[in-house]
């Protein structure tokens, strides 16, 4: 009895998360028109506390679904034009000095804020990435000899166009690696884009949104995401596709030659929290494989460095992830 009671607890949690998480996905289509799967993720990596990198051509709306969903919760938003003489010191601050009191004091940069828009992340040069190294990982920001916490929750959603532009660096692996997602938007349909014209083809277009959901009930819902069981099984699962990115003919792959270095540990805890996420989303209690395979390709794409023989045979990482799903057995041989 006890055990049902406990069932039925858990599963209005998850039915009242939903329906709050559904108000942001609603929100956000007062605005954007289509890209389904890009605001699915978004929600995604707001309820995992997940760094994105969203790589598109300029004018699919990378920028503006990142507004629209900051502007949808009640929280802190700063956004950072990313551009080539663009300073360490213009991302998270800088001691200045007062005459006055004959000290420094910290004065702190656009990335203390719980979302952060890096948009066109990958125009800046090397220095201004690494300064954004702590702050995604270790969620703090050093300034002299001070050490200072960001707020909490804190996101980095950053937008890059492809590295074949002008103007734009390949950004370091280390920091792609600290990104839970990179995912790919493209060109709209011609019935979307139809109707694109006629909302955004006006004098005064609507973007603007009101706030629907607050960060304590995003902080919630993160600690609901810890009881959503994960089956040992599953678990060996995402390990099993992990190392077949690094060990692939382990698993009768032939891709050996195309792979540099396959994905970090960091790879196999996102997939087990994207994946209990995505169960969540779905309204189950449990993680199925089936959820790991509709995330395992915006986890580990950015992940996987392929070689230039791959290149040359026009192969991208994409090519090998579905390879490597199709090759490793759900159920341990």
């Amino acid at each position: 009895m006890l055990s049902y009671s406990l069932h039925e607890f858990m599963k209005t949690l998850i039915e009242d998360s939903c329906s709050k998480l559904e108000n942001v996905r609603q929100c956000l289509s007062q605005v954007i028109v289509g890209q389904e799967k890009l605001v699915d993720r978004l929600i995604l990596a707001l309820l995992c506390d997940g760094h994105v990198l969203i790589e598109g051509v300029p004018g699919v709306a990378k920028t503006l679904v990142i507004t629209t969903l900051a502007r949808s919760i009640e929280a802190t938003f700063s956004r950072v034009q990313f551009t080539p003489d663009l300073l360490p010191s213009d991302l998270v601050g800088s001691l200045v000095y007062d005459p006055k009191e004959h000290q420094f004091n910290a004065e702190k940069g656009p990335v203390f804020a719980n979302l952060v828009l890096a948009d066109e992340i990958n125009r800046a040069p090397a220095k201004v990435q690494s300064a954004l190294l702590e702050s995604m990982q270790e969620k703090q920001v050093t300034l002299g000899k001070e050490t200072f916490a960001l707020p909490h929750p804190f996101l980095v959603l950053a937008t890059q166009n492809p590295i074949e532009q002008e103007g734009t660096y390949t950004l370091p692996e280390a920091q792609v690696d600290r990104f839970m997602f990179k995912l790919k938007v493209g060109y709209p349909s011609l019935e979307e884009e139809h109707v694109v014209m006629r909302r955004m083809a006006r004098s005064a277009p609507q973007t603007t949104v009101e706030p629907v959901i607050g960060l304590d009930s995003i902080l919630e819902m993160r600690g609901l995401l810890d009881k959503v069981f994960i089956d040992e099984k599953v678990e060996r699962y995402i390990l099993r596709l992990v190392d077949a990115t690094r060990n692939p003919e382990t698993y009768g792959l032939d891709i050996s030659r195309y792979v540099r270095f396959g994905a970090s540990p960091r790879a196999t805890i996102y997939l087990s929290l994207a994946s209990r996420g995505l169960a969540l989303l779905n309204q189950r209690e449990f993680t199925v494989p089936q959820d790991i395979k509709d995330v395992a390709g915006d986890i580990l794409r950015h992940r996987i460095a392929i070689s230039y023989r791959a290149e040359a045979e026009g192969l991208n990482a994409d090519d090998l992830v579905e390879r490597i799903l199709a090759a490793v057995p759900i159920v341990e041989e």
